[in-house]
Order: C-alpha cells, then sequence, then structure tokens
C-alpha cells in the first residue's frame, strides 16, 4: 500500500509539474518550412522575448495552404496569449485579394498584436546591366521586351513588379517562380533581367557584388544601402511594396495578454544586439500598438486587393 501511495503521490506531482511547464510556454507560429526569412527573424526574437515576458518562447513551422495551415492551427488553440502567429504580409494582406474562397479572415479571426519589422522591396539586376538605377531599368524597358522573376503568382515580389509596370506605363514580362532561390538563381544567370526582394534576402548577393541593386519600393533610403535611390527619387511614383513581419493572436485573446505582448515586442525589437542585426540585414525594427498595426492590414488588404482585382491574378 505505502508503494502505491508514493507511486500516487509521484505521479501527480509529474503531472502538476507539466502542467506548470506548459503553462510557461509561448507557441510562436510560423507557416513556412524551418530556415525562410520568416523563420530565421522569429528564432531571433526567441530569447529576447522570452526573457521579457520570462516564458518559454517555441517556433513551430506549420507551413501549407498559403498561411491556412497555421491559421488553421492557431484557431484550434486557446485564445490565451500563449499561441502567437508571426506571419509576413503576404498571408494576412494580399491572401485576402488573391483567394475567392478563404479558410480565414484576418480581420475578424485574428488580433492584432504588433508589428515587428518592415522588409522593403529593392529591384535587383544582374551585374552586367547596363542599368545602374531603375530609371535606366524603365527606359530598357521601353525599348525592348524585359522580363523579371518572381517568388510566385500574388506574392509581394509580383505585387511590387505590376506597380512599376503600372508607375512608369511599361509592360515587363512576369516569370513566376516556386521560390525566391530559383528566381534570384536566374537573375544570376542572365535568364530573366531582374527581381524584386526583401533586402535581407538579398543583401548577401548585393554585397558580393553578385547582384547589383538599382532602386527600392519604399519613401525612404535603407541604411545596409544608403546608395541606392528610391523609386520616388527617380521621378516613379508608387511602387511602394513593404513586405512587413508582424504578430497575431487568436480573436478573444483578453485585451491584457495582447497588451502585454505588444509591449514586449516594441521592447526587445529596439534592444541590442538583435536591433543591429536586424538592421544591418536591411529590416527596419519596428514596434507598434495592436491599434496601429490593426489599421495597417486594413489598408494594405484594401491597396493589395484592388491591384490584384485590377490586374485579374489568380492564385495558382
Amino acid at each position: 500500500m505505502k508503494i502505491l501511495k508514493a507511486i500516487l503521490v509521484s505521479f501527480i506531482f509529474s503531472f502538476a509539474g507539466t502542467a506548470v511547464a506548459q503553462s510557461n510556454v509561448i507557441k510562436m507560429i510560423v507557416a513556412f518550412p524551418p530556415g525562410g526569412p520568416v523563420d530565421s527573424m522569429a528564432r531571433l526574437l526567441v530569447e529576447p522575448l522570452g526573457q521579457e515576458l520570462n516564458m518559454q518562447i517555441v517556433v513551430e513551422n506549420k507551413p501549407g495552404g498559403n498561411g491556412a495551415v497555421a491559421a488553421e492551427y492557431l484557431a484550434a488553440n486557446p485564445a490565451d496569449g500563449k499561441t502567437i502567429w508571426f506571419t509576413s504580409a503576404g498571408a494576412v494582406a494580399i491572401n485576402p485579394g488573391l483567394y475567392e474562397k478563404l479558410s480565414y479572415n484576418p480581420l475578424k479571426d485574428l488580433a492584432p498584436v504588433s508589428l515587428v519589422a518592415n522588409n522593403v522591396e529593392v529591384l535587383v539586376v544582374n551585374p552586367a546591366s547596363p542599368a545602374s538605377n531603375a530609371a535606366d531599368f524603365v527606359a530598357l524597358a521601353k525599348g525592348k521586351s524585359l522580363s523579371m522573376g518572381s517568388s510566385g503568382t500574388g506574392s509581394v515580389p509580383h505585387l511590387a513588379l505590376e506597380q512599376l509596370n503600372d508607375s512608369a506605363g511599361i509592360k515587363i514580362l512576369h516569370v513566376p517562380y516556386k521560390g525566391a532561390a530559383p528566381a534570384i538563381t536566374d537573375v544570376m544567370a542572365g535568364h530573366v533581367d531582374g527581381f524584386f526582394g526583401d533586402i535581407p534576402g538579398l543583401i548577401g548577393y548585393i554585397k558580393s557584388g553578385k547582384l547589383k541593386p538599382v532602386g527600392l519600393a519604399a519613401d525612404k533610403r535603407n541604411s545596409a544601402i544608403p546608395d541606392v535611390k528610391t523609386f520616388n527619387e527617380m521621378g516613379i511614383k508608387g511602387v511602394d511594396t513593404n513586405n512587413w513581419y508582424a504578430t497575431f493572436v487568436k480573436t478573444a485573446t483578453p485585451k491584457a495578454d495582447i497588451e502585454r505582448l505588444s509591449m514586449a515586442f516594441k521592447k526587445v525589437v529596439k534592444q541590442e544586439p538583435l536591433n543591429s542585426k536586424l538592421t544591418q540585414s536591411g529590416s527596419e525594427p519596428v514596434g507598434s500598438s495592436p491599434e496601429e498595426l490593426g489599421n495597417i492590414l486594413k489598408k494594405d488588404i484594401a491597396k493589395w486587393s484592388q491591384l490584384i482585382k485590377a490586374k485579374k491574378i489568380t492564385a495558382e
């Protein structure tokens, strides 16, 4: 009997310990496989965010369905602030306009927490290209047929190209790839004439001279590539893509939990060495209130939906 009691007590304490451990864990969901830019930034946040919240942060990759798998996983978890979706703009700001039937509604199913980083697009070309800037590239496009790769139909690089075509009155051929890597490879090989991409994903190629940056789709220059002018500076208006990264939780999460998470994100992205790591990569670390992120989301859903409809873009 004594042995049985001892086993029972041991089991109870073991169960209680597991429950406590689980209550001290925050799952950060990423809708992409390990190793990509969103996943990499999420993992940079794990340690400082965990220290700030006095919690253990665990990154869980839930790729598939262009964000649907991650969204459904979030919906299946309690609305207690212990499951966070860390996502790029595409899954929450572009997908509503791209897919006629989307299994989740970002404006209804998600509660904004904080903007984490801005990632503007930079236009890169082969180093042998005669274009030294975006104005030259546009002039080339008016004189002959050019093509540009993208990471897929309806992706941020694709939509940046469509903005450029509209703004400059040109018709550069869109060549969709399955991801950024093969598109970048084909620019370096000379098979396509250019590519729009997030600066962090291209900074290594730019620094090594394998790609030449010719224009920024932003309202200001970037400190990682300060000599690269914006399209606005070169008189090409309306090319303004920002593949921002942000965090969301399930709707109905208590406001106090959302505010606590928001304040933590705003604080850690300003701390060293994280701030310098992000800045040097070409990303702009930022924090925001839930309300500010909510306004950005609404604005971008409207902007991208309008462009997608005007260009009759449909998902692959």
